[in-house]
């Protein structure tokens, strides 16, 4: 047995999430992202193939509102809340936030999926605790990150827009729950959807990536630059404002113009970020070339989109159906959740900044994910191919979480704290 007292413990132990706001948070996370899949795999299953009897969701709750409800503003808000809970006191310059300011971010975007999931299974009042329990953990996780930017002794521009994009999506929620209450106000619950994606988790997405991917890359490639220029980020809230203003106008016919500009402008991002060595010896490391092949579902969820719309001028039909929005929701999302995550576990873990090998299954069953759910939408099963991608989505993450999560149940490997 070994009794060297300067060596860390690295038994697990549930009160070693509380070390750190990623631990909780990220483990929340995992939680969650199985359940809300699993939850649509049964219920898609059932549907096309009768296997068992699957609840109803609520009435006036459609299945396929409650799955946009899910995974929009509760399978990737705790991993979300655990990363800048992390870095913003770093972002400003500021004492790392202790664990009363993000324990109750925690227990609240847990017990708020968990109710909601229960609640979709045909208990209304469960599913109106869940909800308003997702709303107060939120609430609480946003007035942390903004306690910390008011100290601040300097603007910071990323953390900013991350606020921006959190407050969008509390307001999306809470206009979920306004729906909820109010059916017949059927926009309210129309502009939460929307706004889930396109107002809160694709500019947070491309925030933190906009700041954090050139200096990734600027670590690791020789000769690297860096190009992270505001007015792109201002240009991308800005075009996302327009197409959310024309989709909740139903002005469809102009949706082509934002989501053509920003095909044309994600494009343009990519081809300047990309990185280019003149050594031929440089290889480039898995956690960096998988951030980078995520990001190509950027500019390939926003020509499906322009396609989208220029097809709805000639036709007056949406003959992609979700297809666009599941190409960043999985596609884009899935694989940066596997990307960034994987990358900081590893480094606050004290481990090697690499894939693992279950980080790397994950990133490719992913791509074959998005893959499979965007084209549902262009076959005859519709809903069997539904079923296979929420199939694929666990089976790509089932690994992942569960080596993820006993890295947050044990304490550092290198003996430091967090």
């Amino acid at each position: 047995m070994d009794r060297n007292p300067s060596r860390p413990s690295l038994l697990p132990s549930p009160a070693t999430l509380l070390a750190a706001p990623h631990r909780l948070l990220f483990f929340v996370g995992a939680l969650n992202v199985l359940a809300a899949m699993t939850w649509w795999l049964l219920w898609t299953v059932a549907l096309r193939w009768q296997l068992w009897p699957m609840p109803q969701p609520p009435s006036p709750m459609p299945a396929g509102w409650g799955h946009g409800l899910v995974m929009s503003y509760q399978v990737f808000t705790p991993f979300i809340f655990g990363f800048l809970l992390t870095v913003f006191p770093r972002w400003l310059g500021q004492p790392s936030l202790d664990r009363w300011h993000y324990v109750p971010v925690g227990l609240g975007l847990l017990g708020g999926q968990a109710l909601t999931l229960i609640g979709l299974c045909g208990i209304p009042q469960v599913l109106h605790v869940g909800l308003f329990a997702s709303a107060i953990g939120w609430l609480s996780g946003l007035l942390s990150l903004g306690s910390v930017l008011r100290s601040a002794r300097h603007r910071d521009w990323h953390a900013v827009s991350c606020l921006l994009a959190l407050t969008v999506g509390l307001v999306g929620l809470l206009l979920f729950i306004a729906w909820w209450h109010a059916p017949a106000k059927g926009l309210l619950g129309f502009a939460a959807l929307k706004l889930g994606i396109l107002g809160f988790l694709l500019p947070i997405y491309l925030t933190v990536v906009h700041r954090m991917l050139p200096f990734f890359a600027g670590n690791i490639v020789p000769g690297y630059r860096g190009w992270k220029p505001m007015w792109l980020l201002a240009a991308i809230w800005l075009l996302l404002a327009v197409h959310l203003v024309l989709e909740l106008t139903h002005t469809y016919a102009w949706l082509w113009l934002p989501d053509l500009a920003l095909a044309a402008l994600s494009c343009y991002w990519l081809w300047r970020i990309w990185p280019v060595s003149n050594q031929a010896d440089v290889r480039l490391p898995g956690l960096l070339i998988v951030l980078f092949i995520a990001l190509c579902w950027l500019p390939m969820a926003f020509a499906l989109y322009t396609a989208q719309s220029l097809l709805f001028v000639y036709s007056g039909d949406f003959l992609l159906g979700r297809a666009p929005v599941h190409a960043l929701a999985i596609g884009l999302f899935g694989s940066l959740l596997v990307a960034m995550v994987t990358r900081v576990t590893q480094g606050h873990s004290g481990r090697p900044l690499a894939m693992s090998a279950t980080a790397w299954f994950a990133f490719a069953v992913v791509q074959a994910a998005a893959a499979m759910r965007v084209a549902a939408e262009l076959v005859n099963d519709t809903w069997a191919w539904h079923s296979f991608a929420a199939l694929a989505w666990i089976v790509a993450f089932l690994p992942w979480v569960l080596r993820n999560a006993g890295i947050y149940l044990r304490p550092r490997a290198d003996g430091k704290p967090g």
